[in-house]
């Protein structure tokens, strides 16, 4: 029983901070990267819906209806992330994965667009869908988002990083984006450069793989701050590219999925 009432309390006590994958900057180059490529149905349904409001723009917005909490979006907490254990193989991180029953962003995002496919629903229901649907992409591309219940995905984990205080999670959400220097204008500019045939594959990976991939990259930044809890300059040149992989993936991700849901 306890281990049942555990997970549910956590969704319900777990700290803001928690939700919030990337930061500004990193949801918003997410956004970017995928507005520049829609097709014009999805931009003409996309403008639709959000009037004078951008992909870019939007794409923080489920963050910041909890800071304070509003009320009628209190209980989206927990579509920011998924946990599952330590050490699954690929086989077995799936199956845990659609066997969770509990408020996750697997199945947030795949109820979002859902409501965004379906035409019966009202636009007000489909305009915050499709806010939803933007902000979770790029939040399950972020590894730490695939982390551990016990930790808090990584926040419970403290870390210096060039000589400051500050701890796994939030490094990973802003702290080495921030550390590049580039707004996510520059990053939606100068990432934007993936082949044809590679974004078709990363469209063509379900959503199960998109958070596969990033539980194996936070397996392994475990495993590197459990051996060393302190990090200097070397660790940008090291996780750099692999920041950039991810709000790549995100991007074109996210640009595939709304084409499919808008067409």
């Amino acid at each position: 029983m306890r281990k049942r009432i555990l997970p549910l309390l956590f969704l319900l006590l777990a700290p803001l901070s928690f939700c919030q994958a990337w930061g500004v900057e990193g949801h918003r180059a997410v956004g970017r990267l995928a507005e520049h490529h829609l097709t014009r149905k999805a931009q003409r349904e996309i403008k639709a819906l959000l009037g004078t409001e951008t992909v870019t723009l939007v794409s923080t917005w489920p963050d910041e209806i909890l800071y304070p909490p509003t009320p009628e979006y209190k209980a989206t907490g927990p579509w920011h992330y998924v946990n599952t254990p330590a050490g699954l193989n690929h086989d077995q991180y799936i199956e845990n994965l659609k066997g969770q029953t509990i408020p996750n962003a697997y199945k947030a995002l795949q109820d979002n667009l859902a409501i965004l496919k379906d035409k019966h629903k009202s636009k007000a229901e489909r305009a915050v869908a499709l806010k939803f649907v933007i902000h979770i992409v790029g939040d399950v591309h972020q590894p730490l988002h695939a982390g551990r219940l016990e930790d808090r995905g990584g926040n419970s984990i403290k870390l210096t990083y060039r000589g400051k205080e500050t701890n796994l999670h939030s490094l990973w959400d802003s702290g080495l984006i921030d550390y590049q220097g580039l707004s996510y204008s520059e990053m939606g500019q100068q990432y934007d450069h993936v082949p044809a045939r590679l974004r078709r594959q990363w469209q063509h990976d379900d959503i199960a793989q998109w958070l596969y991939e990033s539980y194996q990259i936070s397996e392994q930044l475990y495993a590197e701050a459990a051996q060393n809890p302190t990090y200097g300059w070397a660790y940008f040149p090291e996780h750099g590219p692999q920041v950039k992989l991810r709000i790549q993936q995100a991007g074109m991700r996210l640009a595939g999925v709304l084409n499919e849901a808008l067409k």
